[in-house]
């Protein structure tokens, strides 16, 4: 067994390496907001031109102008995603704070959020809400909030133009189960093998959607699992992917 100076060199040890996680965290995030800012200014004074507020531009130019718009675009769409991922992992980390949660409220609420986006993409969002009444269940909001996040993003991004996503809530015995289903390109046989490890993007996604981190559903295992639940999906290639999780109802007389 350790003695306790070996404790406490470990104890220091971790210590250093967690202020050093926080420090690469912080890094990270300042540095990516200084490169969106500066991608950002670029953006502008390429559709200054693409405008034609500095001059008519060739046909030539136009084109090599709208090309470089939208390299931008996608730049700063990768940056972006950076910013929400390392986000994601302080999420993760932090302490989890549970209170009631009414999941209904909750789906409806992101799914307002993600309104614009699946516009966009020329996606229809349909909550099928329950003819039941859910109970609430012992959840950390923010958490739940993030998990909701990643399925709907992931759903829309993958669905392509007139596709749907469908969320359906449930009670399921002691439980509470939500499922977020696409009708996107599914997910390839060796994809499911690996779908929720960090960092992990499936070649079907990547085809569909060049940019992506892979950590979003890395997380959201972490956090349903967190929360005592479990998280799993269904999916054939070119047949759309329904991913569901669940979470314990509310226990009476207190939270989790």
């Amino acid at each position: 067994m350790a003695n306790d100076a070996e404790l406490k060199k470990i104890e220091q040890e971790n210590q250093r390496l967690a202020q050093l996680c926080s420090m690469k965290s912080e890094m990270v995030s300042l540095n990516a907001h200084q490169i969106k800012t500066s991608l950002s200014a670029q953006k502008w004074i390429i559709k200054m031109f693409l405008d034609g507020d500095l001059g008519a531009l060739t046909p030539e130019q136009e084109n090599l102008m709208q090309k470089a718009y939208e390299s931008n675009d996608r730049a700063i769409e990768l940056v972006s995603d950076m910013l929400a991922d390392n986000k994601k992992e302080e999420l993760a980390e932090k302490k989890f704070e549970f209170s009631p949660v009414d999941l209904s409220e909750l789906i409806d609420s992101v799914k307002f959020d993600f309104s614009g986006e699946a516009y966009s993409h020329g996606v229809e969002m349909i909550f099928l809400h329950p003819e039941e009444d859910i109970p609430p269940v012992d959840a950390d909001k923010e958490k739940m909030r993030m998990v909701l996040q990643n399925l709907l993003d992931n759903a829309i991004k993958y669905s392509g133009n007139h596709g749907k996503v469908f969320i359906t809530l449930s009670k399921k015995d002691d439980q509470v189960q939500v499922s977020v289903k696409d009708t996107g390109v599914g997910i390839s046989p060796e994809g499911q093998k690996h779908i929720f490890e960090k960092f992990y993007r499936d070649p079907e996604a990547e085809k569909k959607e060049i940019t992506g981190s892979g950590i979003g559903l890395f997380t959201a295992k972490n956090v349903v699992e967190r929360h005592g639940g479990k998280i799993w999906f269904e999916s054939r290639p070119e047949a759309g992917t329904t991913f569901f999780f669940t979470i314990p109802i509310r226990q009476k007389g207190g939270v989790a």
